[in-house]
């Protein structure tokens, strides 16, 4: 399939009922929405469509949306959050992994485990591990993390990555996130479980919000996933089986032409062929 460069989401927005947005790249860069894709939102909404956004956060739904208040996001731009955060929830409680888990992440995203009655284990008594991210992703590297991990693959625990992205970028700073920690485990030979994007149950349960915020199912092939994470959104999107936009002035910035905002379509069919993957149309930014 070729991948067709569009210049604004109005394009094409006809040919769905819905679409599953992104936040970090797409929708906002971690300090502010970014206003024309908060139009492009609104204006899916204005026709009659439905606006979930789709987060690989490390947070359930209700902590999500109080970030996008903090930062400014209007409500009146989406319909509903489904985050990883809560899938990782749902494990946590399950049993499965134990119930003694230790803690490897930021102080902010403690809440994983408090919210739902856990208190982080020591390291020395855990069953598994949770991993939101990095400590301190300001001051720390990814090379801190290998005495720990290695420790923890010697006791053979599972480590739950409550948030598959490698790096995210917060205005002009990128950061580490838990998907690089949770990698470097996986090639020590720690055994992985990952919740959220490129990954089949996070799309599942966004088709189920989906149908009960529409009050409808709405088919596959009417439903447009949005993201700029090659590995990530655009992968799993593909993979799910639905229609997907590329935003090319995310994650792959500088990667496709020095105008982040019209990928040069040269550079992006060959950038796709490396990556593997066949988004239907791609976009600068979203708008």
């Amino acid at each position: 399939m070729t991948c067709t460069v569009i210049s604004s989401l109005a394009d094409i927005a006809g040919d769905y009922d819905a679409i599953l947005c992104d936040l970090w790249g797409c929708y906002h860069n971690g300090i502010t929405p970014y206003q024309a894709a908060v139009d492009a939102c609104r204006s899916v909404r204005s026709a009659g469509g439905t606006v979930v956004l789709l987060t690989n956060a490390p947070r359930p739904a209700p902590h999500v949306k109080s970030f996008l208040d903090k930062i400014g996001s209007p409500e009146d731009s989406y319909d509903a959050i489904v985050s990883s955060g809560a899938a990782c929830q749902a494990a946590l409680t399950s049993g499965r992994h134990g119930t003694a888990f230790y803690y490897l992440g930021p102080d902010r995203d403690l809440h994983m485990l408090t919210g739902v009655g856990l208190e982080p284990t020591p390291e020395a008594e855990a069953d598994a591990v949770l991993c939101t991210g990095l400590v301190d992703e300001w001051n720390e590297d990814l090379e801190d993390y290998a005495e720990l991990l290695g420790r923890l693959r010697n006791r053979n625990l599972p480590l739950l990555c409550a948030n598959p992205d490698i790096v995210v970028d917060r205005g002009e700073q990128r950061f580490w996130c838990a998907g690089a920690l949770a990698r470097l485990y996986g090639e020590i030979g720690g055994e992985v479980l990952y919740f959220g994007k490129p990954h089949r149950p996070i799309y599942e349960r966004a088709m189920e919000v989906l149908a009960e915020t529409a009050g409808r199912e709405i088919p596959a092939q009417r439903v447009l996933a949005i993201g700029d994470g090659p590995a990530t959104d655009v992968k799993g999107g593909c993979t799910f089986g639905l229609d997907t936009l590329f935003v090319t002035g995310g994650l792959a910035l500088g990667e496709l032409g020095p105008d982040p905002e019209r990928p040069d379509p040269a550079l992006l069919d060959d950038y796709l062929a490396t990556q593997g993957l066949n988004p239907r149309y791609a976009i600068g930014r979203l708008r």
